[in-house]
């Protein structure tokens, strides 16, 4: 019975990590939104989604994330001062028979008096399959502005950058 719940409580975790990364504050572990106030009317803002999160998902989070702090900070409009979006990008292998250790597959094994147990692979007919795993993360500096938009191509207007992006913003569950 211990295992069925064990088991149980592991495909309840797996599952819940099955999907993008909401939008949502990063706390501890989690992924998400940070902001830290540099001055009264300047920030550093950053996304970071997990790897089933795209990259038009996490800059699309960033810039509602600027538009919502715009307005909780009693301004209306906010200039890109910098902007940057990052990608961490991980092959990983897999395949039947493949050794933890040696990271080849391992189909024949021998034991050497002084080396002990050793495999051998073989590169054109181990099967192997690899996966690409890929991470975004975007900042930006932004600078908080109040009265009508500059005509500049880097400002934006928090209350229309809201109500435009809104529909595509996936809250957590429950939250």
């Amino acid at each position: 019975m211990r295992c069925v719940l064990i088991t149980l409580a592991s495909l309840a975790v797996l599952g819940g990590c099955a999907t993008p990364t909401p939008y949502q504050a990063a706390d501890g572990s989690r992924r998400g939104f940070t902001e830290t106030r540099i001055e009264t009317n300047r920030y550093r803002i950053s996304f970071e989604g997990n790897s089933l999160t795209d990259r038009e998902t996490v800059e699309t989070y960033l810039l509602y994330r600027a538009s919502e702090l715009t307005v909780e900070n009693g301004f209306d409009h906010f200039t890109v001062v910098d902007r940057a979006t990052d990608e961490e990008t991980r092959v990983m292998a897999s395949g039947i028979g493949r050794s933890p250790y040696s990271g080849f597959n391992v189909h024949y094994a021998y034991f050497h008096p002084r080396w002990g147990w050793r495999g051998w692979h073989d590169p054109f007919w181990d099967d192997v399959n690899y996966r690409e795993s890929t991470r975004y993360e975007a900042s930006a500096e932004i600078y908080l502005g109040r009265g009508t938009k500059p005509d500049d191509p880097s400002a934006f207007d928090a209350r229309d950058v809201m109500s435009n992006l809104g529909d595509q913003i996936v809250r957590p569950e429950g939250g």
